[in-house]
């Protein structure tokens, strides 16, 4: 047997053990509430704090063994350090999968105390992070753009924001349309419909799921055909034909971060997004702040109402914010990976362009991956333990468009908005 082969079987078999292990941590199922939480607290006129705290979360144990679970990805970086050697790529892809999958089942072991805030912050990201020394904040995101945004979304309704269809038509619809993109994978991807679910819609490793209580306009279907299938399902299938590094197919939390952010963007970049959609991301943003500085379940719930959101929707957004928590506790920031993950993209993308590595794009969608990963990845490439994605959605499988756009953006960056808006105050009258 040769050393190539060799080496690339200690993969696979890493590949398969680290796929394995973290099969039962499912973070979201682990920290949802219950629909009697719901009833209790409309009950109540929304008036009092929701009966969750740590022996509720207790009531609901994970279905792993803390301890156990650390150690085996103790040991799974163990032997991949011991096969691969400290410095191999793989076994720093690995290394970082493992310590952050660690975190995470501390995270879920503290849920209903202050270290699960805490814990989350730090694989997921805080509304206080800056993304360079004297740079902006992420909880500025939210302020600056929320005046506009709630203008604009009133401006441009149309008939493509009506909730015409139901689960079940938006299911018909979006099985046709991702049935066409991921042809190398006939009748594979799924829509289902379940009555379980925070969100309108989530995707899985080859599905996705709408809620049974949602109704859905063309946007709507639009935007879920880019997001939840084009990106989300689409990485993990990339990820899951990669014939080494599979593991790539399973992402570790922090990996949400460029995930949301990748689907973000490509919404952008095809005109599928609108401005109630990033609306609706960057109020996450403000209230993950709001909470941090010590809101309660009560104030957010208050506030997405202000927002203009129905009771249950308001609620729906207040339950993203603090699951895991408590209701007057610290927040868990998973809703920040929209906004950090458009930004951190919107600016890597920028500068490849500026540095001619346009290369280095497509390997944004080989899996589920952080920004870090991408050096250790086009070393893989090199090395040819690393295949190009099967799936890219279109403005990336041609970057001829992207990168035209993005070369005018690094002169028109140099413009100050003040004083555009001095020269060009007239001409709006």
């Amino acid at each position: 047997m040769s050393m190539e082969t060799n080496e690339s079987e200690i993969i696979q078999d890493i590949s398969r053990r680290l796929v394995e292990a973290q099969r039962k941590i499912r973070i979201l199922d682990s920290i949802k509430w219950d629909e009697s939480i719901k009833k209790d607290f409309f009950q109540k006129k929304a008036q009092k704090l929701p009966l969750v705290n740590r022996d509720y979360y207790l009531g609901k144990p994970l279905p792993f063994d803390a301890v156990e679970k650390q150690e085996e990805f103790r040991l799974i970086l163990r032997d991949t350090i011991n096969q691969l050697g400290q410095y191999s790529p793989v076994t720093r892809l690995i290394k970082r999968q493992c310590e952050e999958y660690c975190r995470a089942v501390q995270m879920l072991e503290a849920r209903g105390t202050p270290s699960f805030s805490e814990l989350s912050m730090e694989l997921y990201g805080s509304p206080d992070d800056a993304f360079y020394s004297g740079g902006p904040r992420l909880s500025e995101l939210g302020t600056l753009l929320f005046d506009v945004l709630t203008a604009l979304d009133v401006q441009l309704q149309s008939d493509a924001d009506m909730k015409r269809y139901t689960p079940q038509e938006a299911q018909v619809i979006l099985e046709s349309r991702l049935s066409s993109f991921f042809s190398q994978h006939p009748g594979k991807i799924t829509v289902m419909v379940s009555d379980d679910m925070v969100a309108d819609a989530a995707a899985g490793a080859d599905s996705i799921k709408l809620s049974q209580q949602a109704m859905f306009s063309d946007r709507d279907l639009r935007y879920l055909e880019v997001h939840e299938g084009w990106v989300h399902v689409g990485t993990t299938l990339n990820g899951a034909t990669q014939p080494y590094c599979f593991f790539l197919s399973k992402g570790s939390p922090s990996s949400s971060v460029i995930q949301e952010g990748l689907a973000v963007i490509t919404e952008v970049v095809t005109f599928s997004s609108y401005p109630g959609r990033i609306r609706k991301i960057t109020n996450r943003v403000i209230a993950l702040d709001k909470v941090r500085q010590g809101a309660t379940f009560v104030d957010i719930y208050r506030y997405f109402i202000e927002c203009g959101l129905s009771e249950d929707d308001s609620y729906n957004q207040t339950v993203r914010v603090f699951r895991g928590s408590t209701p007057d506790g610290g927040p868990f920031t998973k809703d920040l990976s929209y906004a950090k993950g458009f930004v951190m993209i919107y600016n890597f993308i920028r500068f490849a362009i500026s540095q001619r590595h346009i290369d280095s794009i497509p390997l944004l969608f080989a899996g589920k991956l952080v920004l870090d990963d991408l050096p250790l990845l086009n070393e893989l490439r090199n090395m040819n333990l690393l295949t190009a994605p099967v799936y890219l959605p279109p403005p990336f499988r041609d970057l001829a468009a992207l990168s035209a756009w993005m070369s005018f953006s690094l002169f028109l960056n140099k413009f100050s908005l003040n004083e555009i808006q001095k020269s060009f105050r007239f001409l709006l009258g």
